[in-house]
């Protein structure tokens, strides 16, 4: 497997006033991620949900929801063509999707091609379970990439290591984590939670949060974070385990490359092998 350039992004919340607006503001954070040499780009969990701004029933929980729902399509035509125009791999974060009587959060991962597959959030918080009724999807799965298999947890998935572990017991090398929380408090569960991840799986973890103020909208009114990647913390890698990390609050892309024979390596000749040693359930000390 080569070496990947990862783009993840720390995404700058705004209040778009129109559709194209909104695109046009897609159109040149994807172009900046390309310009900059990156070959996947990671956005945010809901990043979209800053559309609702455009329509009637912004600062209103429910009818947010029901507006960008009702953008599904026309969403996901923008994202593919975004993807096939810069001839990138995007994760345009995830947006609540609505089929059947049932919203779930999903999150697409596009090729250069437009073809498309598909993570939902496995696990519901209180604000989607309680406030919109969002319900749970899929298990957690990976995905075939030129780089190898990666996998999606979409914010509070990575705060649950039976998850994440599952997909790197399939072959996952890298575990994008797109995010959007409101309080620091949320951000820091989902940083520590990766960095844990990464540390007991011995892989990568990337993290891409929503950024900023916006309070005309009730769902993405306040957002903290910012962009990192996590690694092994063993040889070979930094003594903490960040192998990159933007500025707190401060949106933009984070670039880093990322080398599945790194892990490779440390899983075979490693301080540890918190990878190989992984406990079986009622395992004893």
């Amino acid at each position: 497997m080569s070496a990947l350039r990862l783009a993840a992004l720390g995404y700058e919340v705004t209040a778009p006033t129109s559709w194209e607006a909104f695109a046009a503001k897609m159109e040149a954070l994807v172009a900046a991620g390309a310009a900059g040499g990156g070959q996947l780009l990671m956005m945010p969990e809901y990043a979209c949900m800053e559309l609702a701004a455009a329509f009637p029933g912004a600062g209103d929980v429910a009818r947010e929801l029901d507006s960008v729902c009702a953008q599904r399509d026309r969403l996901m035509i923008l994202f593919r063509g975004l993807a096939q125009r810069h001839l990138v791999w995007l994760l345009p974060g995830s947006l609540p999707w609505a089929e059947g009587g049932v919203v779930r959060n999903r999150a697409p991962l596009i090729g250069p091609d437009g073809g498309v597959s598909y993570q939902d959030k496995h696990i519901m918080t209180r604000f989607e379970s309680e406030r919109w009724g969002v319900q749970g999807g899929a298990a957690p799965r990976v995905f075939e990439t030129p780089w190898g298999r990666v996998g999606v947890a979409i914010c509070y998935d990575v705060e649950f290591p039976t998850l994440v572990r599952a997909q790197v017991m399939a072959g996952a090398w890298l575990i994008l984590a797109p995010s959007c929380t409101d309080s620091l408090h949320g951000f820091n569960r989902v940083r520590l939670s990766a960095q844990a991840r990464a540390l007991e799986n011995q892989c990568f973890v990337a993290v891409s949060p929503t950024i900023g103020l916006a309070p005309g909208l009730a769902t993405l009114d306040e957002n903290h974070g910012y962009a990192a990647v996590f690694g092994p913390v063993d040889r070979g890698f930094p003594d903490d385990g960040v192998i990159a990390a933007g500025v707190l609050d401060q949106p933009g892309w984070l670039f880093t490359d990322l080398d599945p024979a790194r892990l490779d390596a440390v899983r075979k000749d490693g301080a540890v092998f918190n990878h190989r040693d992984w406990p079986s359930v009622g395992e004893g000390a």
